[in-house]
């Protein structure tokens, strides 16, 4: 009888050992969990962030757009006026 109850304990006392190393294995796991949301969280913030500069991006490009339009509609504009210049000294 001492002995079933010896070796009764022996299972129980390993049971518990891997009891433990699964509530280990389980914290290691949790905290790697943790780690992984930190890192998940700032990369989303940081997408954010170059979302709105790219969005600033987008409205600078939009600005600078109609300025060349502008410059180059003058631009012809110009280049008709003196072509239409020359033209009306030659004609004359």
């Amino acid at each position: 009888m001492a002995e079933t109850t010896g070796s009764r304990l022996d299972r129980i006392e390993n049971k518990l050992d891997q009891l433990a190393e699964a509530m280990v294995a389980m914290a290691r796991a949790e905290e790697k969990l943790a780690g992984l949301k930190e890192d998940h969280d700032r990369a989303y913030e940081r997408m954010n962030r170059f979302s709105q500069k790219l969005d600033e991006i987008e409205k600078k490009v939009e600005d600078n757009h109609r300025v060349v339009s502008t410059i180059n509609r003058l631009f012809w504009v110009a280049i008709v006026a003196v072509s239409g210049s020359i033209a009306a000294q030659l004609w004359m």
